[in-house]
């Protein structure tokens, strides 16, 4: 008895149809309808009725797929994940990631790997929206899941923590020469992301939560916050380093320095399934040493 005819047979089934299934293997329709004929033939029952327009499993077929089905999905994964532990770093790398954590994190690692696997590519989109969950076929996403929870198909791989503050234009300052802590955020324009609603701060005080209200502007992008403090706006509660540049160039200041911001916590998000290929291996590897090089916290989680 050839247990491929088995296989084949819970592929079939797996994809909904013959032609499907070849697609998916890269495999002859006609191998895997000879694989299942084969097997019904040894069985000596019908497992499948084939229609022009879908493909039904006999109770025979039904109950075999219930029974070896899932022992053979194991055995797929285990044999791939064995050739993928042994895998050279090499063909096409999809990465998604917001916009700012893509330029300023993600870029250097990149580079990086491309210098030493000369046989990888890498397609990165950063995208200023909330980044698709791999309707686009990614083998990575980066995203901020604050306050959306992944699926339960994905698995979610916590890699940066990055330092949060508030920042001002001191021209919008000057017009609050009283502004001394967090509490004095309610009487300021705020800025907010996307789906801001409170920030949260740590001091000496305790923990302070201000909320944002009636905000001038909110986006998403943390370049379009920049740009709205710089221009004295309001307040954006931006990642340090994104910051960075403005600050040191006078044309930003940092409110509150000793008061914590929560962090923005970056997460690896991969497909819902056992194997990791050596690319991803190899990128993320690279992300956690990019981190700790920054002194940002990458862990799982």
């Amino acid at each position: 008895m050839n247990w491929d005819d088995f296989d084949a047979f819970c592929q079939v089934v797996d994809h909904g149809g013959f032609t499907a299934a070849a697609r998916a293997l890269d495999r002859p329709k006609s191998s895997l309808s000879a694989s299942v004929a084969r097997l019904e033939g040894q069985l000596g029952t019908r497992l499948l009725e084939r229609t022009t327009r879908r493909l039904r499993l006999t109770d025979a077929g039904e109950s075999l797929y219930r029974d070896i089905s899932k022992p053979f999905s194991q055995l797929r994964e285990i044999a791939v994940d064995a050739v993928a532990r042994g895998e050279r770093v090499h063909g096409t790398l999809r990465v998604a990631a917001p916009y700012e954590f893509g330029a300023h994190h993600l870029a250097s690692v990149t580079c990086r790997l491309l210098a030493q696997h000369p046989q990888l590519k890498v397609q990165m989109d950063v995208e200023h929206d909330q980044v698709p969950l791999f309707d686009r076929h990614y083998d990575l996403v980066f995203s901020a899941i604050e306050h959306n929870f992944a699926p339960s198909s994905v698995v979610a791989r916590r890699v940066y923590s990055l330092e949060r503050g508030v920042f001002a234009s001191p021209e919008l300052m000057a017009r609050f020469p009283d502004f001394a802590s967090a509490e004095d955020l309610n009487a300021l324009p705020l800025l907010a992301g996307g789906e801001d609603q409170a920030w949260s701060f740590s001091g000496p005080d305790g923990v302070v939560k201000v909320e944002v209200r009636n905000p001038p502007l909110r986006s998403g992008n943390a370049e379009v916050r920049l740009k709205a403090a710089i221009a004295g706006l309001g307040v954006a509660r931006i990642t340090a380093t994104f910051c960075a540049p403005a600050v040191a160039e006078g044309r930003l200041v940092r409110l509150l320095p000793q008061w914590t911001c929560e962090p923005l916590r970056m997460y690896a998000l991969l497909p819902g399934r056992r194997l990791v290929s050596a690319k991803v291996r190899a990128f993320l590897d690279g992300v956690e040493q990019e981190a700790a090089r920054q002194g940002s916290v990458a862990e799982a989680p």
